[in-house]
């Protein structure tokens, strides 16, 4: 069950139970943390007791991880030291880096704490406690209202909940979330954390070997790592960045290895993991895969295309675009995995098979016929009609989210709108409790504009318009998309950009404490276009939450029948919120007489090098290899330091980051990806073809040893004393 953390163990019995069948894979699943105690967890190997892991009524290993943008961090030292991934930090990297001082290509190592770098909207969650509210929530719903009333009802219900937990824990974050579609939530309980700097980064060549060519691939070569630290006021209460702040001392510091592992070895991993879709219908895959997804390949490899070498010779405008780049490559190649994934597999068709026969489980029975009847058929219905209003849908909010400048105009626009409406009413970006956090990522976006990108793109989306029955003739685009071609749209825009001031963070920051009338006043022609598109976007956005009213009740009563039918409870979906799932160092077979083993090494990586990127080894890597100067971090098997791990844990997004654990509760490696196979884990998850991958702890240990030249960070991890001399940690440089 969804247990309590910390709590009167008499409240338990209020809470959802999601025990798991009898029959579930070992390694499938990603458990909410309360659920160790269902797992034999001694039988595949772990040689800590559970409780070591999670304690409902202390302290576990769990405690010593945090939720870091959309990634997972560790705490490894007592004065907040995080280690996550190089992709995670890719941005704060970038943001720190100029032409003069290029550390997302040199590297970055902070000397001493006072050298770490702010990393502008990076924020750090630390679970402190969660509960099941779904009574409470679902109190708010009535029989009589309509599906947008509903949703509408239990977004307010959700905000109340979490606004009067935070005013009974001051300085504490709460946040309710859907578990089971419709069915059930939860609120979780956060300290959170708003200075977080740059400590540690490998040079790209290091950090991204092998580039999009590797990305989900297997053999892989990459060191996806870096360090981040989080500081809190001299009171020790979070606080936003200042020189005086002080590392933050977690409760909990997950020990580092230096060990390592070997084939075969039981590992566990826990993080915050993002979405997966395991308990919708084969309508919701044909969605998908049918329009959802290839709209979004085709648009985010247009993207792609055109923005990759967009600045040549122009480092700043390269770094600037960096993240944003960077982000389309990992979707597009995530998704093209996905669709070959459930072609490969046959998984529609499997879906549907398995679905006949719950329509016939729901048949035989004159009861269940009654309940569930026309829920799998009012599923495809629904479905099919998201299908359909997909092109139009996506335009709107690529129109309004890829231009970053049209992003930002969006976001001034609505926040007038919002702010003189009563807290619940306003949508969560504008809540004063969010605020902050909206105005960061529009210094961010300020920071890293590139009007030329903002042009290209709005220039081939007001074309795309053009095909499009909706778009083609909206008065609210006062004739945009009747240009003729690349060009006059070009000119036409150009004007547009020469029009503005948006994106110059004081106008910008200035323009967010606006009312409407006032920002009609500035005449600007980005606000005028987010005014005008701001009509239909927020007719889309009600008729989301109506749809999503619908959905509650159809998916919600489909768990339920589902249940009955399979005679047992499932593991909800992933949805960002902390889970737990173990496996074994292992390799697999992807194709006929094909076995990739799971450990790779620096040999992997010359055999790769052709000193031309993705795949250029930096030379002082490439003399330490020569050198055999490896430490203590060699692998005799392997003739080298261990560079990348395979296991069969059930991972997805969000687990980005997340530590892998030795048997004894050790950090023996980082997970970062997975195979190309694995893709899919988001709708089906199988032992023979589902791995996921991370850095070898040994390789982190070495690199930042030997090409950072950080041995405080591994003197402050204390490893490797034998061959790391102590040097103090930032609390020296804050006395």
């Amino acid at each position: 069950m969804i247990m309590l953390k910390r709590m009167n163990p008499t409240l338990a019995a209020f809470v959802l139970i999601l025990i798991i069948g009898a029959g579930a894979s070992a390694e499938e699943g990603m458990y909410p943390m309360n659920e160790l105690g269902t797992l034999d967890l001694e039988a595949a190997g772990l040689e800590i007791e559970p409780v070591a892991i999670y304690n409902p009524d202390g302290l576990g290993l769990v405690d010593g991880i945090c939720k870091m943008g959309g990634c997972t961090g560790s705490f490894v030292s007592d004065q907040g030291l995080i280690l996550t991934n190089h992709h995670c930090a890719f941005r704060a990297i970038s943001d720190a880096s100029t032409a003069g001082h290029d550390y997302l290509a040199e590297g970055f190592s902070a000397r001493t704490g006072a050298d770490e770098f702010p990393a502008l909207g990076y924020t750090v969650r630390i679970t402190e406690s969660y509960r099941d509210v779904s009574a409470e929530v679902l109190g708010a719903v009535t029989a009589k209202m309509t599906p947008l009333e509903r949703t509408q009802a239990i977004e307010k219900k959700m905000k109340e909940i979490s606004l009067a937990e935070e005013k009974k824990r001051p300085g504490k974050r709460a946040e309710v979330n859907e578990m089971f579609i419709g069915k059930s939530y939860v609120l979780f309980i956060y300290t959170y954390l708003k200075d977080v700097r740059l400590v540690y980064a490998p040079p790209k060549a290091i950090g991204n070997f092998g580039g999009e060519t590797d990305n989900w691939i297997w053999p892989r070569h990459s060191g996806d790592f870096s360090f981040m630290r989080a500081y809190v006021g001299p009171d020790g209460e979070p606080a936003e960045y200042s020189a005086d702040n002080v590392p933050y001392r977690p409760e909990v510091v997950l020990k580092v290895s230096g060990a390592g592992v070997d084939d075969g070895d039981f590992v566990f991993i826990f993080g915050y993991p993002g979405s997966t879709y395991r308990h919708r219908t084969a309508a919701f895959l044909e969605y998908l895969t049918g329009t959802y997804m290839p709209f979004t390949v085709d648009w985010y490899g247009w993207q792609i295309d055109h923005l990759e070498n967009l600045a040549p010779g122009d480092r700043d405008r390269q770094l600037a675009l960096a993240a944003r780049v960077k982000g389309l490559h990992n979707t597009f190649k995530n998704y093209r995995g996905k669709l070959q994934g459930v072609d490969r597999l046959d998984l529609l068709a499997k879906k549907r098979a398995e679905e006949g026969r719950l329509q016939e489980f729901i048949e035989a029975d004159p009861d269940r016929r009654e309940r569930y009847g026309e829920v799998l058929a009012s599923l495809d219905e629904y479905y099919r009609e998201r299908s359909a209003d997909i092109p139009s849908e996506l335009w709107l909010r690529y129109m309004l989210r890829s231009p970053r400048i049209m992003s930002a105009a969006l976001t001034v626009w609505e926040n007038a709108q919002e702010k003189g409406k009563p807290e619940m009413e306003r949508e969560r970006a504008y809540m004063d409790r969010n605020i902050d956090q909206t105005i960061n990522r529009l210094k961010v976006i300020a920071d890293n504009f590139d009007a030329e990108a903002d042009r290209l793109i709005m220039t081939d989306l007001l074309l795309r318009a053009g095909d499009l029955e909706e778009w083609a003739d909206m008065e609210v685009l006062d004739g945009l998309t009747g240009l003729d071609g690349v060009e006059a749209a070009g000119n036409y825009l150009g004007g547009m950009f020469a029009d503005t001031d948006l994106m110059q963070q004081e106008y910008l920051l200035k323009a967010m404490e606006m009312s409407p009338t006032e920002l009609e006043e500035l005449q600007d022609p980005f606000l005028e276009l987010a005014a005008a598109l701001y009509g239909p976007w927020v007719s889309e956005r009600e008729e989301d939450k109506s749809r999503k009213g619908e959905l509650d009740q159809l998916q919600a009563a489909l768990v339920d029948v589902r249940q009955e039918f399979l005679g047992t409870d499932f593991v909800p979906d992933a949805n960002g919120t902390l889970r737990f799932t173990y496996g074994s160092i292992e390799g697999y077979s992807p194709q006929d007489a094909v076995w990739k083993t799971p450990l790779t090494s620096v040999r992997g990586i010359m055999e790769k090098d052709t000193g031309v990127a993705p795949f250029a080894v930096p030379e002082l890597m490439k003399e330490l290899i020569a050198a055999e100067d490896f430490g203590t971090f060699a692998s005799d098997d392997l003739g080298g330091v261990p560079v990348n791990i395979l296991y069969s844990t059930d991972t997805t997004g969000g687990n980005s980051g997340s530590p892998v654990f030795n048997a004894t509760g050790e950090i023996v490696g980082l997970n970062f990806d997975r195979s190309w196979e694995a893709t899919i884990n988001d709708f089906a998850w199988d032992h023979s073809y589902s791995r996921s991958i991370g850095v070898d702890i040994r390789y982190v240990l070495w690199v930042t040893w030997k090409i950072g030249g950080a041995e405080r960070l591994l003197a402050e991890m204390g490893v490797a004393p034998d061959v790391v001399k102590s040097e103090p940690g930032p609390d020296a440089d804050q006395q």
